[in-house]
């Protein structure tokens, strides 16, 4: 097999980026196309437990490592009144869903979402509606949810069978209410405005919420950055993050740049941070806003718009994209991004987790099986927990269309201060030649390679399908070492690679 010259980078434990985040690894559920229905809530499957959730799909959750997972929303939150999912299953109204043109029945809700969340161990994160609706309906809500008992809404939850209340810490501001397609969408002046005044009444029932505002829907918005900037004149004071929301797709057949696509994430990260931090010196505050990528994957826009809508359909099946094996390696090029940021990016959220653009899948009445992109999820959340080390790569390069110049290695490490494990993700672009890696290790001393896992195909458009749910999935790397305090590796063409040190 052909390779290309080494790349290299060195790890010192003195020079770190900071502590990773659990948050890094949550997800996203919206009531949307069938991620709820048929997806994680699915009465009379046979793996259904007594609460209509699908155990299997739990099983795979678990699996997955997901820590917070945002609902309901997403585009879906801007219509939603969140009355409609409380009360008995069977007495909730049914409502037109402008977001995905679908019916929503309701018959998951709140009381169902808390109880999934505890049962794959997750925290809660709660989007408002501040699209149709503002700051007394998401005061309402609060109170519904956390207060403990003795007001007309905490009693109206005890009653409706959750004595315990759902504790939600996290909560998001609305939904990229900077775009044109998102009902009750605003200007910067008008939601800066409403997002200061709604965090500031939740503070009053709790001080100690955390509260993500709306970043631009993604930096290729018109609004990016201006918008930013004068949403947190109004709130800097008030929220603790300010959300970023990015998806990437092969476009043209343009593969190299779609490898690539870390590239502009990585750029995003820090174009926000700037927003932030010069709003922040321009209001003398020595605060920091982190950042909340609370929507992030590979996703096929480009088929989704060329698709019929749904007529009103219950549950349609929508966003489903398979993803390949190039898919998986680029999404977790972009974990490595986030990790490579974990200073400033504490929360973040793939979207979505069930069917939708999703790395499970599942057949109404059938089985539940793992997309490409599920492993290299499960892996960065299984070992990417301790602190991420500064990485600075020296690496071949290729020239883009999109991005200019890229390094063919994309690459981050993370270290267990306790015991002393390093773990090192690291992504080859190069889609035909294999690329040898050397990492000096200086400052710690891990005695041995405990595994090479790596995620590549020789077929590029390998997936994993119902007929083949396990068509892809990791193997072991060959020829990997560890010498005189020196890592080497080969990294195969185009593939995702985890090598754990300890």
């Amino acid at each position: 097999m052909q390779s290309t010259a080494p790349a290299r980078f060195t790890l010192d434990p003195a020079f770190a980026v900071g502590d990773v985040d659990p948050r890094l690894f949550g997800s996203f559920v919206e009531h949307l196309g069938r991620c709820v229905y048929t997806g994680i809530y699915e009465p009379g499957h046979p793996a259904a437990d007594e609460a209509g959730l699908r155990t299997d799909v739990l099983g795979l959750i678990r699996e997955l490592g997901v820590t917070a997972l945002r609902y309901p929303g997403g585009n879906f939150v801007s219509g939603y009144k969140w009355e409609d999912g409380t009360g008995p299953a069977e007495e909730r109204p049914r409502r037109l869903d402008l977001a995905w043109r679908s019916t929503e029945t309701n018959r998951f809700g709140l009381s169902e979402y808390v109880d999934f969340v505890r049962k794959v161990g997750g925290e809660p994160m709660m989007a408002l509606n501040l699209g149709t609706r503002g700051v007394a309906e998401a005061l309402e809500l609060q109170e519904y949810a956390n207060h403990p008992s003795g007001t007309a809404l905490s009693d109206r939850r005890i009653g409706d069978g959750d004595k315990d209340p759902y504790g939600i810490r996290l909560w998001c501001l609305g939904n990229e209410m900077d775009g044109p397609w998102q009902t009750g969408h605003k200007t910067a002046e008008e939601y800066g405005r409403l997002a200061a005044e709604t965090a500031r009444a939740m503070r009053q029932i709790d001080p100690d919420v955390e509260l993500v505002a709306c970043g631009s829907s993604n930096q290729a918005m018109p609004t990016f950055a201006a918008w930013e900037a004068t949403v947190l004149q109004h709130a800097y004071d008030l929220v603790d993050y300010i959300s970023l929301h990015a998806y990437y797709e092969e476009r043209d057949g343009d593969r190299d740049s779609f490898l690539a696509s870390a590239v502009d994430m990585e750029s995003f990260i820090e174009n926000v941070i700037a927003t932030c931090d010069h709003v922040g010196a321009r209001l003398k505050s020595k605060k920091k806003i982190n950042l909340s990528f609370d929507e992030w994957n590979v996703w096929y826009q480009t088929r989704f718009h060329d698709a019929e809508p749904p007529d009103w359909d219950e549950a349609p099946r929508l966003l489903e994209d398979n993803y390949s094996v190039t898919d998986a390696v680029v999404f977790g090029s972009l974990l490595i991004a986030l990790l490579r940021h974990a200073d400033r990016v504490t929360v973040a959220c793939l979207a979505q987790l069930v069917n939708v653009i999703a790395p499970i899948m599942t057949e109404p009445g059938g089985p539940a099986w793992r997309q490409t992109t599920f492993f290299p999820f499960a892996q960065a959340s299984a070992y990417g927990r301790g602190r991420v080390l500064q990485v600075a790569v020296e690496s071949p390069a290729r020239e883009t269309a999109t991005y200019g110049e890229v390094p063919l290695l994309h690459a981050t490490a993370v270290r267990n201060d306790e015991t002393g494990a390093v773990t090192v993700f690291a992504v080859n672009r190069d889609q035909r030649r294999s690329l040898p890696l050397e990492v000096a290790l200086h400052g710690m001393a891990p005695g041995r390679v405990v595994e090479h896992s790596v995620l590549a195909d020789a077929d590029p458009e390998a997936r994993n399908t119902l007929a083949e749910p396990e068509r892809v999935t990791p193997h072991p790397g060959e020829g990997t070492a560890l010498a005189d305090g020196v890592l080497t590796a080969m990294l195969e063409p185009m593939s995702w690679n985890v090598i754990r040190l300890e």
